[in-house]
């Protein structure tokens, strides 16, 4: 009897297909709009959580723990002060320091962050657990003017290797402010990462400063284009400052110790941030913008429910003969409450799993584009329990939803007649 219930509620459905579409799509979009919201917030989470390992330590001005891993790692804002070199060698050389890198900010090329740096970059960088950097095609910088750059630079600007690139002073993308006079050259391309890597420009250090030479009051002196190439090569280009330093230990164990060093050193103005612990800082900042886009999203489902139960409502007054007639044939008021119920059921059940499908999708083709535009890997919004667990959810309620008019019509008897009064 159960298989003929649902059989009957599946064709009485489609009897009223048009009323029934909109109440399954009403239910897929409420869906799939929390299952993005849950789904891309983990994938976030995650992504960001992969973006560098095997660092133990980020130095850089004194500021707020949060700010400098988002400048230093993911290329967001601008730092609000740097650090001297004297103090990049005092980190340098102390003792239980195994490597440093350091990194200088400020410069761009058409949209995409230019990042100063020495080669220990590409040795000592991690990302995704442990992944190294590869070259897709040729080598790390070796000449002063020589730029190595990231998957997405190369895809969208359509670099390759001996491509030539001017910069532009600053963080515009069509700035007037470029340093023409000092062209950079592409020796090699880095593989995608699906970190802000593949959107960055790296050259050396002392490209930095050797761009910078005639600008040294934040603005081009007009006898900067009279320094020949040559002469700046002859120059002493050890930068004065850097942005932050990425720092690994010879003892992990002594990452406290280290980081109290750095923020007390007297010399000038430092800190230094634990990259896992200021992501969790980053969390907590966005958490309750979190739970309240996750809120809203829960409310949306809860409507995308009520309207299975506004549908079936509607349409119980105008099925008042069909429910006689499946009486008079020998139905019972059991039989016409599972009716009701199974086609409640049925609604939940297709816009959930339309709902999913149309999440996953949505972030197939989302992922891509937030990974080269902003640097964000998207990971574990693949199919999973979660699903499951929504589909059965918003089925189990739906089912709830359908109590209500089923136990109306259950409680309907014969005497309605085969006529429907008016």
């Amino acid at each position: 009897m159960n298989a003929s219930i649902l059989g009957l509620a599946w064709r009485s459905l489609m009897n009223r297909k048009g009323s029934a579409l909109l109440t399954i799509l009403a239910v897929a979009l409420s869906v799939a709009l929390f299952l993005g919201v849950e789904k891309a917030r983990q994938g976030a989470r995650e992504g960001f959580a992969t973006t560098i390992s095997g660092t133990h330590l980020i130095a850089g001005a004194r500021t707020g723990q949060v700010n400098l891993l988002l400048y230093s790692v993911f290329r967001l804002g601008d730092a609000t002060a740097e650090i001297s070199w004297p103090a990049y060698e005092w980190l340098e050389n102390r003792e239980d320091v195994a490597w440093t890198v350091p990194i200088s900010l400020g410069d761009s090329h058409r949209g995409f962050r230019v990042l100063g740096t020495t080669p220990a970059y590409f040795e000592h960088y991690k990302y995704a657990g442990g992944d190294s950097l590869e070259f897709a095609v040729g080598s790390e910088f070796d000449d002063l003017f020589d730029a190595v750059i990231g998957a997405e630079v190369a895809s969208e600007l359509g670099y390759e290797l001996g491509s030539e690139m001017v910069l532009t002073h600053g963080l515009g993308r069509a700035g007037l402010q470029t340093h023409e006079n000092r062209p950079f050259r592409v020796v090699g391309v880095l593989d995608r990462t699906g970190t802000p890597v593949d959107r960055t420009i790296h050259v050396s250090l002392e490209a930095i400063t050797a761009i910078h030479v005639g600008w040294e009051t934040g603005t081009k002196n007009p006898m900067a284009d009279s320094i020949s190439e040559e002469m700046v090569r002859g120059f002493d280009l050890t930068p004065r400052t850097v942005t932050a330093v990425f720092i690994g230990l010879k003892q992990p164990g002594r990452i406290l110790s280290v980081k109290r060093s750095i923020d007390t050193y007297r010399g000038e103005p430092m800190m230094a941030v634990l990259p896992g612990v200021a992501l969790s800082q980053l969390w907590e900042v966005s958490s309750v913008a979190e739970r309240a886009l996750l809120g809203v999203s829960l409310f949306v489902v809860a409507v995308g429910l009520v309207s299975i139960l506004t549908s079936i409502l509607t349409s119980l007054n105008a099925r008042r003969r069909e429910m006689s007639i499946l009486r008079a044939v020998g139905a019972r008021p059991a039989h016409i409450f599972f009716l009701l119920v199974a086609e409640a059921a049925l609604l939940g059940l297709i816009g959930a799993l339309a709902g999913v499908l149309l999440v996953h999708v949505l972030l197939f083709a989302a992922g891509p584009v937030l990974a080269a535009r902003y640097g964000i890997n998207l990971i574990g919004t693949g199919p999973g329990l979660m699903d499951v667990y929504t589909v059965l959810a918003v089925t189990g309620a739906a089912l709830m939803m359908g109590g209500i008019p089923a136990w109306l019509a259950f409680r309907r008897s014969l005497a309605d007649g085969l006529t429907v009064k008016l």
